[in-house]
């Protein structure tokens, strides 16, 4: 496996960036990328010490010692052990990090057992397990396509979309962008799929292509937004900006420009059928949404010490209504954590005995996270209130002689001093208000997929899996117990009132 000092010089490797104009020589020292490339090496760390890699870790069935999460699961005991260990190296950084190099694990660690589902591309698959869980290589995903004309067919936007465009001998030749590519300026390798049709009409199957991409490979070229990390480092200092100077995990649009990708980092090619329903088919829509829906309870874990925190520095935590919010924080801290545990311990069947994590559970956290997020947010908005914008400008203000005197008389807090406060207040503030804030909102509200998607998925897999029939008939059965005339069965008793009545 990797460890930090590895994976940092891993990101040395010619690739193509750009900010703001500028083509990025070096990711791991330039100001937008630095100290999150740094979070996650301290991550890969983790994985060689002594104490946390007790939890962190596993054997193969190959001999390789590799995170829980990237092993195929067999049993309810490995996804609560994989949950487990997603939770550990999601503590590292709050909670603030969703794309991590586990979260791909949610589709390589079935690729051993559902290889046969990759139709021509079998030892591919077993090949691509096998690189994962022993070097546990850092791989950001694109599956979705960029959003330029919406109301087209897909075969009138075919040139924006990632498609092959020539076949070789050992291998093919594409084009096209794809998005959002989460932190992928700090990944080895970009997966390419899609979420959606990809039939472009005609016969044309160009569109149907499931890959792995090194993200140095001649072609590939990265579009970063904003980086919050830079904004950060420009505006302020740490104690300004706690969070978004560490924890952004820079989003892409990635452009394939006439790209080789070799066959044995192909698993589809031109098969729509495969690459329509890898994303249900083999288990991974249920694993990245346990790996989401466990990285999301340890952030309620951080925002619930937060607000505890911020409250009890206002002196307002003893309020009746401050403390029937906080409550409700905690019971959703709550629903999530529960929400984990039951996808693990009632887990589907997958191909070769596969443990899945439960997909009803899996369904319910995509319906809810998207609001539950919002609603902390808006809780945080209500009850710490006004004291989220009076904070002064930074940490500078505390430095300079004349004006520390004021600072010290007019911010401080219950038991807490002026610089405690607005120490805890800015993390507060970084957290729901500030761009990266701002960014969490909106990852938290699509995470999972589209607003109207996730709860037509919901539906659909209740009616797919019978459970809508049996709902159905669980009403049947009650309706069942009376007509016209009265009921049906011995077990109630109408009495004389019936008689009573119609005399």
């Amino acid at each position: 496996m990797l460890n930090g000092k590895d994976y940092l010089e891993s990101l040395r490797d010619g690739r193509v960036v750009y900010l703001n104009g500028e083509k990025i020589d070096d990711v791991t020292e330039h100001p937008a990328y630095r100290n999150a490339a740094r979070s996650y090496a301290r991550m890969y760390d983790a994985l060689h010490d002594k104490e946390t890699s007790k939890i962190l870790t596993t054997e193969t069935k190959y001999g390789d010692r590799t995170h829980k999460f990237f092993k195929t699961p067999k049993t309810s005991k490995d996804l609560i052990e994989s949950r487990d260990a997603i939770a550990e190296w999601s503590k590292l950084n709050y909670g603030f990090m969703g794309r991590t190099p586990d979260y791909k694990a949610s589709f390589t660690a079935h690729l051993d057992a559902y290889a046969d589902y990759y139709e021509g591309f079998e030892d591919n698959a077993r090949a691509w397990y096998k690189k994962a869980t022993k070097e546990v290589p850092f791989i950001n995903h694109t599956i979705i396509n960029p959003q330029v004309d919406r109301s087209k067919p897909l075969h009138e936007n075919k040139d924006v979309f990632v498609r092959a465009l020539d076949e070789k001998d050992d291998g093919i030749i594409v084009s096209g962008a794809k998005m959002v590519g989460t932190a992928a300026a700090l990944t080895n390798y970009n997966f390419v799929a899609n979420y959606g049709p990809n039939d472009l009409g005609g016969g044309d199957q160009s569109h149907a292509l499931i890959f792995f991409v090194p993200m140095n490979a001649p072609g590939v070229k990265m579009i970063s937004r904003q980086s919050y990390e830079n904004v950060a480092a420009k505006n302020g200092t740490p104690f300004d900006y706690p969070l978004s100077s560490r924890f952004d995990e820079n989003d892409a649009v990635i452009v394939l420009d006439n790209v080789f990708i070799p066959w044995e980092n192909v698993l589809a090619y031109q098969n729509v059928n495969v690459s329509n329903r890898f994303f249900t088919d083999t288990g991974f829509v249920n694993r990245f949404t346990f790996h989401g829906c466990t990285r999301l309870a340890v952030k309620l874990d951080f925002m619930s010490g937060l607000l505890l925190k911020a409250t009890e520095g206002a002196g307002t935590k003893q309020f009746r209504g401050v403390q029937a919010n906080i409550g409700e924080v905690l019971a959703l801290r709550n629903t999530f954590w529960g929400l984990s545990t039951a996808m693990a311990t009632e887990p589907e069947t997958g191909r070769n005995g596969v443990a899945v994590p439960n997909g009803f559970y899996c369904n319910a956290y995509r319906v809810l996270a998207p609001s539950t997020w919002v609603r902390v947010k808006n809780i945080f908005e209500q009850i710490v209130a006004g004291g989220l914008i009076q904070l002064p400008s930074s940490a500078e203000d505390f430095l300079n002689p004349e004006i520390r005197p004021y600072l010290e008389q007019y911010y401080r807090g219950t038991g807490i001093d002026a610089e405690e406060r607005v120490k805890l207040l800015k993390m507060v503030w970084d957290a729901i208000g500030s761009e990266f804030g701002g960014r969490h909102e909106l990852y938290e509200i699509n995470y999972a997929g589209n607003h109207e998607n996730i709860r037509l998925e919901a539906l659909k897999h209740a009616e797919g899996s019978g459970a809508a029939d049996r709902y159905k008939s669980f009403v049947g059965s009650a309706m069942d117990d009376y007509d016209l005339n009265g009921w049906t069965n011995q077990t109630w008793t109408t009495g004389t009132e019936q008689s009573t009545i119609k005399q």
